[in-house]
């Protein structure tokens, strides 16, 4: 009911092996920030991109290499499907990732997949891992052990810390999310928060039908199964486990606990 196999298909995504099929669905985030720290980032070109200090001009990240954008022409399409396209005269740079004039990230430990875009405003603190065609944009804040897979948005003035998305999962606006999953193709309406931390303190227990279940975490967001989605100004108490296909309704407040797949919380 609560393994990780009953909540996401990881079949195409490419940080699987951070997953147990058989595990809690929620033991992923106990091992974030040990798999992230044994990471290989790319080393970040210091005289495009100096740490803290917001960039002067676009830079270009193609084959691990940076460069410059003044000889490239970007074309800011879609980059989740991706539209987004560099050139160099007529030449195409295949799965180039463009980082926007006026984007902020710190530390050195820092990944951009191949056809992925950076927004100016955005502030990314290390570590990140985001995977191809996914689109940081403006004003959206990691604060740190954020992993994303494939096509995935992290949206305007949304802040995210410690949390996961699967391939094509989305929080477009104005979110919180912390200490959370996001399974594949789920999406957040705007306004979407995540609590996670009790206000009386102590480890937080998911509600099942059976009892409690101890987490073994005192920090715990939500978890939403694949193709789960929140409506506009939701939000959802600390733990609580959507399942597949979950639907929590605009302007409601999700109780903390287990909802089975293709429940509706209104």
């Amino acid at each position: 009911m609560l393994t990780t196999n009953s909540f996401f298909d990881l079949s195409d995504f490419p940080h699987a092996r951070l997953f147990d099929g058989n595990n809690l669905v929620w033991e992923a985030l106990d091992s974030l920030k040990n798999y992230m720290d044994a990471h290989d980032y790319p080393a970040l070109n210091r005289d495009l991109i100096q740490d803290g200090t917001p960039l002067s001009q676009p830079v270009i990240l193609h084959k691990g290499k940076f460069f410059s954008a003044s000889d490239y022409t970007i074309n800011y399409g879609d980059a989740t499907k991706g539209k987004l396209t560099v050139k160099q005269g007529d030449t195409v740079l295949q799965g180039a990732a463009v980082i926007m004039a006026g984007a902020i990230l710190t530390g050195n430990r820092i990944d951009i997949g191949a056809g992925g875009l950076v927004e100016g405003g955005a502030l990314i603190k290390s570590p990140a891992i985001l995977e191809e065609c996914s689109e940081v944009r403006q004003g959206a804040y990691l604060r740190g052990y954020c992993l994303t897979g494939k096509r995935c948005v992290l949206g305007h003035t949304t802040e995210i810390k410690h949390s996961i998305f699967l391939n094509d999962a989305k929080a477009g606006h104005f979110a919180y999310i912390g200490d959370s999953i996001l399974g594949q193709d789920a999406n957040l309406g705007a306004g979407t928060k995540f609590a996670n931390l009790k206000f009386l303190g102590g480890n937080i227990a998911i509600r099942t039908k059976d009892g409690l279940v101890d987490t073994g975490r005192r920090k715990l967001g939500a978890i939403l199964g694949d193709y789960a989605q929140t409506g506009c100004n939701s939000v959802t108490n600390p733990g609580t486990i959507i399942g597949k296909q979950g639907i929590l309704m605009p302007n409601t407040t999700a109780p903390s606990g287990y909802h089975k797949a293709s429940t509706i919380i209104r």
